[in-house]
């Protein structure tokens, strides 16, 4: 499956910006509704991307492969199920550190188009068949 590198970084700009309100507001509901946006898009229905391609009709110059990204969805939706661990067992200082390394993550995406999320599937990929052939020697 490929994916528009265009669809993901205007859902990685929205990310964002939900993520950003979350630290400002504090809210737990608001990052609990991009938890579930990270999973609708580990389950290839991202509502970002939805909207992005209910706007945008031209066809992409170049597509890339959906598996890093969806990766990183995974990644995201893992720090801001810590970020709401954090609220809902009243370690404040664990939510807003699970959230601002989201933050991070999804302005990196937007910004530069550099997705920490892919370099790390890619990183592991690379290392995972080196790991299983020191395994089976």
């Amino acid at each position: 499956m490929r994916a528009d590198p265009r669809a993901l970084r205007f859902g990685a700009a929205i990310t964002t910006l939900v993520l950003i309100s979350v630290l400002v507001t504090e809210s737990v509901w608001l990052l609990a509704a991009q938890a579930a946006v990270f999973a609708l898009g580990v389950a290839r229905r991202s509502p970002y991307v939805m909207l992005f391609k209910a706007f945008v009709k031209s066809a992409p110059n170049e597509t890339e492969d959906a598996r890093p990204p969806r990766f990183a969805q995974l990644v995201g939706l893992v720090f801001a199920l810590a970020g709401l661990a954090g609220y809902f067992t009243g370690i404040v200082p664990l939510a807003l550190a699970a959230t601002a390394a989201a933050l991070l993550a999804a302005f990196l995406n937007a910004a530069f188009g550099f997705c920490l999320g892919c370099e790390m599937y890619l990183l592991i990929r690379r290392l995972l068949p080196a790991a299983n052939m020191e395994v089976s020697q």
